[in-house]
């Protein structure tokens, strides 16, 4: 027997729909690399997303073809995410940041057949575009004066909206997104429909993003990393005001927030950091948020004791391009009022519990037949399943979850008592020293909080007696001169004896990955014959 309610497709055209209709006037910003401005409204998004629909119909798109973008943080890149789907397409936000090799791996795996880009990434088009056998068309989204190429608006520009969304199903892919490949090939991860619509749905919730119709969002998460945190697709249930920069300057940044009355901000802890530099040096106030969503890496202490205290709620989240990438986000307590200040940042400093639709355990690292218990003590494998997560990457012939649909994630994380999530490190990068274990992330933020440190990083070196031993880099802040002596006595009373580090390298500047975490691979990498003195 079925029941008897209404069939209705969670297909994300629903979304542009329901915000043109509830939210039309509701404005969006974009501050533009050449800054100049312009404004929109997501009645206007839709309209022009029907009207890319159309455009993409007349270049013979169809169901299932994939439609990449090469482009930051604005309203025409919004209206492709609509206006894919919407021609029953799947989108593939490209990272422009990424390697050559990269770049030409994965529009080819993809076998992408339009690309949209900003005039920003002109140069990596001209390069590229000769390895980029399946390209067919090319878009510019800002074209220059006197540009030869097809500019975006003149493109949709000769077709009216006048037409209807391609009918797609539920489980049809409606996006595709690359990991940024640390480890080999980037993997590609093909978001369904329906997954995407639960995940939107998910993320509006007070205890994940907290949208209403009031939020003013200003994501500094890219568009083309991990589907912005989909921010785009949960955007439009309440019909947020997004305000959009597609440049990453703080001063710009700082500037849109305190014009624009943002509300919400979400980014990586390097763009906090920067932000705080920012302000540090030109005396400008840190602007006051409701919200700041922090993810991509685990976020030091210090930089969640300043949003706190200059009142912003700081929603510290977990996630990755495979979990779609809402996996935990941190939010109150039950107890949360009667909590110290400083409690309150021990809760925050952790990456906050599942949202509904997620179930997390963690594994013995030595056996990964053995669940831990959820003690706040034991450090495991972490693994997820829900609804949101991946099965399959794409086109890979062998399902990427266990027989019973657990994904390992590659962390190692603590699960508490009430289910709170506590990253300690990645399975890769955690040192292993005398058979225990030391978290390289706790150590990096631990010694982040010293007031002349940058940046941190710790890896484990060989050693003859402790199989490793651990190793921290530092780039002291800009005029600032710092010891090793000094690094070493701040963190004697953070960590355990034994986790203090056995050298303390000063360098200027460490390896980054295309989104902008560390990359402990090319780290390792450079200092591949470094020997630490107690074991020559």
């Amino acid at each position: 027997m079925l029941g008897a309610m209404q069939s209705w497709e969670l297909v994300v055209t629903h979304l542009i729909d329901h915000a043109a209709r509830e939210h039309g006037a509701r404005e969006h910003v974009t501050y533009w690399a050449d800054g100049t401005e312009t404004r929109a409204n997501w009645a206007s998004i839709r309209h022009d997303a029907l009207r890319m629909t159309q455009a993409l119909r007349a270049l013979g798109i169809r169901k299932g073809d994939r439609v990449a973008t090469l482009a930051m943080n604005h309203s025409r890149h919004l209206v492709s995410w609509y206006g894919v789907a919407g021609a029953g397409g799947v989108l593939h936000t490209i990272n422009p940041r990424l390697f050559e090799d990269q770049l030409e791996y994965i529009a080819n795996h993809a076998e992408d057949r339009v690309l949209l880009y900003d005039a920003a990434f002109q140069p990596i088009i001209d390069k590229m575009r000769d390895k980029w056998p399946t390209i067919e068309h090319y878009v510019c989204y800002d074209p220059p004066e006197e540009f030869g190429g097809m500019g975006f608006e003149d493109w949709i520009g000769a077709h009216d909206g006048d037409t209807a969304w391609v009918p797609v199903d539920e489980r049809d892919p409606c996006m595709l997104c690359y990991t940024s490949g640390t480890t080999g090939n980037p993997k590609g991860v093909l978001y369904e429909h329906r997954s995407t619509m639960i995940h939107a749905m998910a993320g509006i919730q007070p205890n994940a993003f907290d949208f209403d119709a009031r939020s003013v969002m200003l994501p500094v998460v890219p568009m083309f990393h991990a589907a912005s945190w989909g921010l785009p697709w949960a955007g439009a249930i309440t019909g947020v005001k997004f305000v959009y920069a597609a440049v990453n300057d703080p001063a710009v940044l700082c500037n849109l927030m305190e014009r624009e009355g943002v509300t919400h901000s979400a980014g990586v802890p390097t763009v906090w950091l920067a932000m705080f530099q920012h302000c540090d040096s030109t005396g400008t106030p840190l602007p006051k948020l409701q919200q700041a969503i922090i993810g991509g890496s685990a976020a030091p202490r210090f930089m969640i004791e300043r949003l706190m205290k200059n009142g912003s709620r700081v929603a510290h989240a977990w996630g990755m391009t495979e979990t779609s990438p809402i996996g935990t986000v941190g939010a109150p307590t039950p107890d949360w009022d009667s909590l110290s200040f400083e409690e309150q940042v021990d809760i925050v400093t952790r990456q906050g519990r599942p949202v509904f639709g997620v179930e997390l355990r963690t594994v013995d690292l030595d056996d990964w037949t053995k669940e831990l218990p959820r003690d706040g003590k034991s450090a495991g494998a972490l693994q997820i399943r829900g609804p949101w997560i991946i099965e399959r990457y794409f086109r890979a012939e062998e399902d990427a979850v266990t027989e019973d649909g657990w994904f390992n994630t590659g962390d190692v994380g603590i699960l508490h008592p009430d289910g709170t999530l506590q990253l300690t490190d990645r399975t890769k990068d955690v040192i292993k020293s005398g058979g225990e274990w030391i978290s390289s992330v706790e150590l990096e933020n631990a010694a982040c909080g010293h007031p002349k440190v940058a940046e941190a990083a710790a890896i484990g070196m060989p050693h003859p007696k402790w199989d490793e031993r651990p190793v921290l880099f530092v780039v002291a802040k800009e005029g600032c001169e710092c010891t090793a002596e000094e690094v070493i006595g701040h963190l004697e009373p953070l960590v355990a004896k034994w986790w203090l580090p056995d050298a303390v390298e000063f360098v200027d500047d460490i390896p980054h990955t295309a989104t902008g975490k560390i990359s402990k691979k090319d780290l390792r990498a450079r200092f591949a014959d470094y020997t630490l003195e107690a074991a020559e």
